[in-house]
């Protein structure tokens, strides 16, 4: 049966994007042991569904479109740097949610909602809204710059974006990176067609 990697996420603006690779590029450092993620594969991920076989993939874009036609575009606010499980061990580094992540939750539960009725589970962890910019691959001498680097960074800004659509997105995985497809934009109430600026 052929499956394809499948992820819900919302894409944010233009200049979110630009900032968010002036950070990255701040942060980044020859021999850093990161893979950095490419800035135009910055998303905010809402939900991870791994392998869906490609006959259910019309149902899922389905499911999501019901599950956020209601809810009105919202704006949210990206900022400073940190990483998990802490900044003092980082291993995911990201950009947080301020503004507009309570918001930015419930729309991830309606989401959650409409797809555990398809089988998909539900997350154990607690939705914590963020976007991730880099991730460590292996240990190195230099983490400790990493993190003395992202305490400097706790203050960046990356401004603000729109939120008016979600997207289905298939991630297709390769050497050099992963490149991801949408499959579908599932549009908030009373959005236009367009990517968000």
């Amino acid at each position: 049966m052929s499956t394809t990697r499948t992820f819900v996420a919302v894409d944010l603006a233009a200049t979110v994007q630009n900032r968010a690779a002036e950070l990255i590029a701040a942060l980044a450092y020859e021999g850093d042991g990161v893979k950095w993620v490419a800035p135009e594969n910055l998303h905010l991920t809402l939900k991870f569904l791994g392998d869906v076989p490609q006959r259910d993939l019309p149902e899922v874009c389905e499911a999501v479109a019901r599950a956020v036609a209601d809810r009105p575009p919202f704006e949210i606010s990206l900022c400073g740097a940190n990483a998990f499980p802490h900044i003092g061990r980082p291993r995911t580094l990201w950009l947080g949610v301020d503004e507009g992540g309570e918001t930015l939750g419930r729309v991830q539960k309606s989401i959650e909602s409409a797809l555990r009725q398809l089988g998909f589970p539900r997350e154990n962890r607690q939705f914590h809204p963020h976007l991730t910019i880099g991730r460590v691959r292996r240990p190195s001498p230099g983490l400790q710059r990493l993190t003395e680097a992202l305490r400097d960074q706790q203050a960046f800004s990356a401004g603000y974006s729109t939120i008016d659509q979600v997207v289905v997105y298939a991630s297709h995985l390769a050497r050099h990176g992963p490149t991801y497809q949408p499959l579908s934009r599932a549009l908030l109430k009373g959005a236009s067609c367009g990517r968000s600026e």
